[in-house]
C-alpha cells in the first residue's frame, strides 16, 4: 500500500513540474546558443553558449564542439576553438593577418583644442554623426591593420588619417573586411562620408586596397545605396548584398555577384529580401535565408556564371520555425541555427536530398521538458483595402477555448522588419502566453516576407494604412469567445511604441492599458534629435520645416501622435533608455510629462545606461517584472 502511494505521489509530482509556464527568472535562465563555425577540418561544429548571471549582471559563455553529423557535444576552451577554425583574417599564403582598432583622427574634446584646459569634459562639432547608436563621437574610428602574421608587432593602416569606419558603427564585425584569394589586396565595407553627409546617407561601398601599390579603389561607386557583406566565391567571384537607393535602410537587399567585370544582380527578378548567404562548395548556387509568410527560411539561387541559363530563386525550406546563420555546409547538409516562438536558437542540419532537418543541439532541453508550452496559430484577415494578412496568434499553456483570457496586440519595430518565427529574450510571444494573455501578432504593412510591395508601404504612410491593419487585427481576433474584450491591451517597442502612441489617440476605447518601449512620442522632435537623419528623411518624407512638402507635413501633422494626446484616456507604461540616441530620451520624457499632467495613470521605467534595447541581466528582469506588474494593475 505504501509502495503505491508513492508511486501515486511520485506521477503527481512529475505531472505537476511538467506543468510549469515560463517565466521571467526561467527566460533569463536559458543558454544562448552562438555558431562559431565548422571546424577546418570539416568535421564538427564549434559553438558558444552565452548564459546570463543575475548575480554577476553580466553573461557567461561556455565552448562547445559536436559532431557535424551529431552526437555528444564536448565542452573546450575557448583557446582551443581559435586552433580549430579556419583564421579569416589570415591571406591565404599565411603571410599576413587582419586586424582593426580604434584611431583617433579628429579633434573634438575640448583637450584636443587646448591641452592645457586638461579636466576639461567639453565636446565640440562641427557637424552632425556627433554620436550614433549609444554612444558619442570621440573624435576616433575603426580602421583596419595588416601585419606580417609571425611579426605582428609591425601594423600597417590601410585607412590611415581617414576619418572613416571600417568596421561600420555600430555592428559592423569581421563580416566587413576580407582578404582576396590571392592575398594581394583587402576588400572592406566603408561609408566614406563626414558628419553631416554621414547622417544622411546609407551609401557604403566596396574598397579595395592593394599591398603592393598602397593604393585604395571604389569597387562599387556607381551604387549610391548600402553594399555590404563581401565575400569570394569558390572560383573567386567577389560578391556582396546590395541596396539600391541612399538613405533607405530597408531597401531590397540583392546579391550581387561581379563575374568578368560586370555584376550580376542574382535576386533582382524575385519579390523578396536576402538577410544572409553563403556559396555552395562548389560554386555553382548560393543559398541565402529571408523572410516569408511569417517565417524566415532557406532559398537557393543558381549562378550560371558563362553558362546561357537562366537564372532562378528556389525556396528549398519550409514550417513554422525561423532559419537564421547559414554556419556552413556538409555535403548534402546545411548547419544553420533555428528558432520557433517557444525554443530559443538550436543548432540544425538541413538534409538538401532528404529535405528535412536534424536538431543537433539541445542546450535548453531540460529546461523546456519540463514547461507546458503555448500554441501558436496561423490567421489571414482581410484589412480594409482587401488584402490579406497573415496574423500570428499565441494562445496560453493548457489553452481552454471556453474562458476568456486577456489578450495583447502586439506591434512590431521596425518599422519595416519581419515578424517571424523568432525568439526574443525580452517581447517573447511564448513568455507572454505563459504568464496568461492571447498573444495577437500581426504582419502588418512594412514586413519582409509579403513582396516588396507590402513591405514598403509603410513608409511615409506611418499613421495611415498600417494603423488600420492593427485593428483589423485585433478585431478579428477578439471575435474569439475566449477572447475577453473588455481587456485588451496594446503594447511594442520603437516604432512599436510610436504605434502605441499613435493607437492611445485613436483607439476608440478598444483598449484597456498600453506599454510603450522607446518609441517615438513627437515626429518633430525626433527629427531633431535622431542621429540616422537618413531614416527620417525617408520614412518622413523630409524636414519639418519644408512647409510646401505635404507628405512631410503629413508626418508632422496628422501622423503625429502629440496631436491626439487630447484623446487619451487610458493608462500607458513608458519605458525609456538613457543611451538610446535612435530614439533618444525626450520623445519618452515628452510622452510621460503629457500623460502625468492630463491625470492618466501612467508610469516612467527609465533605463539610463540602456541603449535602444535592454542587454543588462539585472535590467532585463526588472523590464519583464514591471511589464506583467503593470499589466496585472491595470487590465
Amino acid at each position: 500500500m505504501k509502495k503505491i502511494l508513492f508511486l501515486i505521489v511520485s506521477t503527481m509530482g512529475i505531472a505537476a513540474s511538467a506543468q510549469q509556464v515560463l517565466s521571467p527568472e526561467i527566460l533569463w535562465k536559458l543558454g544562448r546558443v552562438t555558431a562559431l563555425g565548422i571546424s577546418k577540418d570539416g568535421k564538427t561544429i564549434v559553438y558558444k553558449v552565452s548564459t546570463p548571471s543575475m548575480e554577476e549582471n553580466k553573461s557567461n559563455s561556455k565552448f562547445y564542439v559536436i559532431p557535424v553529423n551529431g552526437g555528444n557535444a564536448v565542452e573546450v576552451q575557448e583557446a582551443k576553438t581559435k586552433e580549430l577554425l579556419a583564421d579569416k583574417n589570415v591571406s591565404a599564403d599565411g603571410k599576413y593577418i587582419l586586424s582593426t582598432q580604434e584611431v583617433k583622427t579628429e579633434n573634438v574634446l575640448g583637450k584636443d583644442f587646448y591641452p592645457e584646459l586638461d579636466k576639461s569634459d567639453a565636446q565640440i562639432y562641427d557637424g552632425l554623426d556627433y554620436r550614433h547608436w549609444d554612444t558619442w563621437n570621440n573624435g576616433s574610428h575603426n580602421h583596419v591593420f595588416y601585419a606580417e602574421n609571425v611579426d605582428k608587432a609591425t601594423l600597417t593602416d590601410i585607412m590611415k588619417d581617414e576619418p572613416y569606419d571600417a568596421p561600420q558603427k555600430p555592428f559592423g564585425g569581421d563580416e566587413d573586411y576580407i582578404w582576396s584569394p590571392n592575398g594581394k589586396s583587402i576588400i572592406y565595407v566603408s561609408k566614406k562620408k563626414f558628419g553631416t553627409a554621414y547622417a544622411i546617407s546609407t551609401n557604403t561601398d566596396l574598397y579595395e586596397y592593394n599591398l603592393e601599390t598602397k593604393t585604395t579603389k571604389n569597387l562599387t561607386e556607381n551604387n549610391p545605396g548600402y553594399d555590404t557583406n563581401p565575400v569570394f566565391s569558390p572560383k573567386g567571384d567577389l560578391t556582396w548584398l546590395q541596396m539600391k537607393r541612399d538613405g533607405y535602410e530597408a531597401d531590397k537587399n540583392d546579391i550581387i555577384v561581379r563575374f568578368r567585370n560586370e555584376d550580376y544582380n542574382l535576386t533582382i527578378n524575385w519579390d523578396g529580401s536576402v538577410e544572409s548567404f553563403k556559396w555552395s562548395a562548389d560554386g555553382s548556387k548560393v543559398y541565402f535565408v529571408a523572410a516569408v509568410d511569417g517565417t524566415l527560411q532557406l532559398f537557393e539561387v543558381n549562378f550560371p556564371g558563362a553558362k546561357r541559363i537562366a537564372i532562378g530563386v528556389k525556396q528549398i525550406s519550409t514550417g513554422d520555425f525561423d532559419v537564421h546563420d547559414i554556419v556552413g555546409l556538409n555535403g548534402d547538409n546545411i548547419i544553420i541555427t533555428r528558432t520557433d516562438m517557444n525554443h530559443a536558437a538550436e543548432l540544425y542540419s538541413y538534409n538538401l536530398k532528404k529535405k528535412i532537418f536534424t536538431q543537433l543541439t539541445k542546450t535548453n532541453a531540460d529546461i523546456y521538458s519540463k514547461l507546458a508550452m503555448p500554441k501558436y496559430e496561423r490567421r489571414y484577415v482581410t484589412t480594409t483595402d482587401g488584402k490579406k494578412m497573415l496574423v500570428w496568434v499565441i494562445l496560453p499553456p493548457n489553452f481552454d477555448k471556453s474562458k476568456k483570457y486577456p489578450t495583447l496586440l502586439y506591434c512590431q519595430g521596425g518599422p519595416q522588419s519581419p515578424l517571424t518565427q523568432f525568439y526574443s529574450f525580452r517581447w517573447n510571444f511564448s513568455l507572454m502566453a505563459s504568464q496568461g494573455y492571447v498573444v495577437v501578432a500581426p504582419n502588418r504593412r512594412g514586413m519582409y516576407g509579403q513582396g516588396q510591395a507590402w513591405n514598403e508601404q509603410i513608409s511615409r504612410d506611418w499613421g495611415g494604412q498600417v494603423m488600420d491593419d492593427y485593428l483589423s487585427a485585433i478585431d478579428d481576433v477578439s471575435k474569439e469567445n475566449y477572447v475577453d474584450k473588455t481587456r485588451l491591451g496594446c503594447v511594442g517597442a520603437s516604432y512599436g511604441g510610436y504605434s502605441v502612441f499613435y493607437l492611445a489617440g485613436i483607439h476608440k476605447n478598444r483598449f484597456k492599458t498600453f506599454i510603450a518601449h522607446d518609441g517615438v512620442f513627437n515626429t518633430q522632435s525626433m527629427f531633431g534629435t535622431t542621429e540616422e537623419v537618413f531614416f527620417n528623411n525617408w520614412d518622413f518624407g523630409g524636414a519639418y520645416w519644408e512647409k510646401d512638402n505635404a507628405v512631410a507635413q503629413k508626418a508632422y501633422n496628422e501622423f503625429n501622435p502629440i496631436n491626439y494626446v487630447d484623446k487619451w484616456n487610458t493608462p500607458i507604461l513608458i519605458v525609456q533608455g538613457g543611451k538610446d540616441y535612435r530614439v533618444p530620451i525626450g520623445q519618452g520624457q515628452e510622452a510621460f510629462q503629457a500623460a502625468q499632467l492630463r491625470g492618466i495613470k501612467s508610469r516612467f521605467l527609465y533605463l539610463p545606461e540602456e541603449n535602444h534595447w535592454v542587454l543588462k541581466p539585472q535590467n532585463g528582469m526588472v523590464w519583464q517584472r514591471e511589464f506583467f506588474k503593470w499589466l496585472k494593475e491595470t487590465l
